[in-house]
């Protein structure tokens, strides 16, 4: 892990009356709300008259330019395994790599081990950056276990500072391939919808007003037997967002246990090819290096899984 503190300034929205760890969580994406809790607790936060403030509960002030200091990563218990990794890119300040279906981002409970932040501790010797806490080191974005594609993760405190800032500014250029039950009629348009954890189930992400905004761009790439394959660009980067907008228009993901309902043609296709998981993957990554400043942009093509199941579906 690196040695030294971090800082970091942002500066919250105009919005009056939320909680300070929310309104700093809201600004900065790639830290988690708990991580911001034990932060401004123990003294690492101070507003812009230099005044600590200790309470997570606090008001924010609408606005306010907010200090956060990131100090010394502890000690995690996260072991570095052996796990296998398909690297795109590697220098010495991040890795993108491309993940497999399968793989969880980083522990949590029911998955202590066998997970990204694993098996990136093993690849990188333990170089990762420490803003992520310990639990997460190096990660700067996730996406699901289930979801196959393209990941950055960085290896300095600095680089993690400066993805983050493009991933709050919404400037990283993210776009997906999905196989989605039914032909989007228009093909192409756009979801603007916020998202939120359901009030009714916690565990799923739902359309809530008052949620954080979300907004997907979606375009049909290939019309398939009562399918389409669509690509899905991100201006903002929510949990599910993909998942829970296409659902919205009526076009759930096939192979979705949470957000779809397949049917029972392509369950027959599903079953038959073995497709247990959201035909979702994170085909392309684009941003400027955070220390380099040159435009990285990389593509990469549907799993095996995944095209065998366009394959089956092409009219």
């Amino acid at each position: 892990m690196n040695r030294g503190v971090s800082t970091i300034e942002t500066r919250i929205a105009d919005e009056a009356g939320l909680r300070l760890d929310r309104a700093l969580a809201d600004a900065l994406p790639t830290i988690s709300r708990e991580r911001l809790k034990a932060l401004i607790s123990t003294g690492q936060v101070t507003d812009e008259t230099g005044t600590l403030r200790r309470d997570p509960a606090s008001k924010a002030v609408p606005g306010g330019l907010y200090r956060i200091v990131v100090p010394d990563p502890t000690p995690a218990h996260n072991e570095a395994q052996d796990i296998a990794l398909s690297v795109v890119f590697e220098d010495e300040h991040l890795i993108v790599i491309d993940k497999q279906a399968g793989l969880v981002v980083h522990p949590a409970a029911g998955n202590l081990d066998g997970t990204l932040v694993n098996a990136l501790l093993h690849h990188c010797g333990g170089s990762l950056s420490g803003i992520g806490g310990v639990a997460r080191p190096g990660i700067v974005h996730r996406i699901d276990k289930d979801t196959s594609g393209l990941m950055v993760a960085a290896k300095t405190d600095r680089a993690h500072v400066g993805l983050a800032k493009q991933f709050a500014a919404h400037s990283i250029d993210r776009r997906y391939k999905a196989i989605v039950s039914g032909r989007p009629a228009p093909p192409a348009g756009s979801v603007d919808a916020p998202l939120a954890r359901s009030p009714q189930n916690r565990k799923k992400i739902a359309i809530v007003q008052g949620g954080k905004r979300a907004v997907t761009h979606y375009s049909t790439l290939e019309r398939l037997r009562e399918a389409a394959l669509v690509e899905c660009r991100l201006e903002t980067g929510r949990t599910h967002q993909v998942r829970v907008h296409m659902a919205s228009l009526g076009h759930p993901l096939l192979g979705d246990p949470v957000y779809g309902r397949t049917k029972q043609a392509h369950k027959r296709d599903l079953e038959t090819l073995g497709f247990r998981r959201q035909a979702l993957h994170a085909a392309r990554l684009g941003f400027i290096h955070p220390i380099k400043c040159n435009v990285l942009a990389f593509d990469s093509e549907m799993p095996a899984d995944m095209q065998e199941l366009f394959d089956t579906l092409l009219v």
